[in-house]
């Protein structure tokens, strides 16, 4: 199996993390850079040497689609263990000792059930994959993870052909000038400032704008409940533009038949809510819609680059009807990860709203997308919507971003020392440099 030079540099550092005494790094790839090759490509590494590989996702469709990859890539099923978490954590009296953990989607890792296996197997090697390395909530993998392995970053696998371009059409009714980074994220205050429409409204026609920017097109379009991809299925077809729905209680011969027309282009928009996200295999397409505000950067990611696999000549078309691209940026912004995450609070103190899981009963806070506790999956709570007339704009990513800091010692994390150096016309080192000083490094 020939790996790109790219991912063999990620097998590399990954096997230096080991040589140095590190137990747990996590590869940070982003979507679409071929983590499952990179995955299937180290698996094989340790069969073939008669260890055994125990690979946990969270999903069934992550599940099958690893265990196919796992075959073409010739490792050795009887030493790889395919399991989803929640099956897992019930059988390990059961199950062989692994000599590798590796977690797909390695930004669930901090839930109960995950860190019940990690300490049932507390002296055994893990690996994480993630395209983007912090929770919902802002905490970071340092409890689960000692190391951060940073694969190519999207710009790049961008200009290398690895991802196709793409074009964002938003609201215009922000200003995103006025945007501001802090440790290479947008900082709420800006943000806040920055949007002047409410976020359960939809701006502009969907139907209108799939015609006028992608007619044609194979296109995923993505709701914030049932109903909502229910009407937007009728709407398409309405205007005469073949549309289908699927949700997570879709059954799966109907789930098939459906992903099947949509792969022989009988259907044009396949509309859900959050189904088609991570590690979902659909077939190539060339455009998303979102018709549903998120505040979890991971799924943001994970929707918005979905139409950016790369076909020569193809330009992904990304059509935000909901103003995602003010809370999160664009698909190829520059982020810097960290363990840490980043710590979230409510203002002015008070009290976050709250939900409870109807799984174990455990009182969570009310974005929560999967519960800490048990890892089951939250349906999304539908929130009336608007829809208000107007025409979206092409976004483009070219803006900059204003150095608030002077001095080094106003530098809250390395991303803004970087920033610094360059405001200032320096080399990097000067970056590290004040960085130790100031214990970022």
């Amino acid at each position: 199996m020939n790996l790109y030079p790219y991912q063999q540099k990620i097998v590399d550092e990954v096997r230096e993390a080991y040589r140095e005494g590190l137990k747990a790094p996590c590869v940070v790839s982003p979507c679409g850079s071929g983590k499952s090759v990179v995955i299937a490509h180290i698996a094989k590494q340790a069969t073939d040497k008669g260890n055994r590989v125990l690979f946990l996702v969270h999903r069934k469709e992550l599940k099958d689609q690893i265990t196919a990859t796992f075959k073409r890539s010739g490792v050795d099923m009887a030493l790889a263990t395919v399991g989803m978490v929640q099956t897992v954590v019930r059988r390990l009296d059961r199950t062989e000792t692994p000599a590798l953990i590796i977690t797909d989607e390695n930004h669930h890792a901090l839930a109960k059930t995950y860190r019940k296996i990690y300490d049932f197997y507390e002296d055994v090697p893990r690996l994480g994959f993630t395209a983007t390395p912090i929770r919902l909530n802002g905490a970071g993998l340092g409890e689960v993870n000692d190391k951060l392995i940073m694969g190519p970053s999207v710009e790049w696998l961008i200009k290398n052909h690895y991802l196709s371009p793409y074009r964002y059409f938003a609201p215009p009714s922000v200003d995103l000038s006025h945007l501001k980074k802090r440790r290479g994220e947008f900082t709420s205050k800006s943000i806040d400032d920055a949007i002047k429409q409410d976020a359960r409204v939809i701006y502009g026609d969907a139907v209108k704008h799939y015609k006028r920017l992608a007619d044609g097109e194979q296109a995923i379009c993505y709701c914030h409940s049932v109903e909502a991809s229910l009407a937007a299925k009728a709407a398409f077809n309405g205007a005469g533009i073949p549309a289908a729905h699927i949700d997570a209680k879709t059954a799966k011969a109907v789930r098939d038949k459906i992903i099947g027309d949509f792969r022989d282009q009988k259907i044009r928009v396949l509309c859900n809510v959050d189904l088609i996200g991570e590690g979902f295999d659909v077939p190539d397409c060339s455009t998303v819609i979102m018709l549903r505000p998120t505040a979890s950067l991971s799924l943001f990611i994970q929707q918005s680059m979905r139409g950016m696999r790369y076909r020569p000549g193809k330009v992904s078309k990304i059509i935000d009807h909901v103003g995602n691209v003010e809370r999160h940026g664009f698909p190829d912004t520059d982020r810097a990860w960290s363990l840490k995450g980043e710590v979230k609070t409510s203002a002015g103190g008070s009290s976050p709203q709250v939900k409870m899981c109807k799984n174990c009963f455990a009182t969570v806070p009310a974005g929560t997308m999967e519960c800490p506790y048990c890892g089951a999956t939250f349906e999304p709570e539908a929130a009336p919507v608007e829809v208000v007339e107007g025409d979206l704009e092409e976004i483009k990513n070219t803006f900059k971003f204003t150095v608030s800091y002077k001095e080094p010692s106003d530098c809250q994390s390395m991303a803004e020392l970087y920033a610094l150096a360059d405001a200032r016309g320096y080399k990097r080192g000067w970056a590290y440099y004040q960085g130790k000083m100031l214990g970022f490094i």
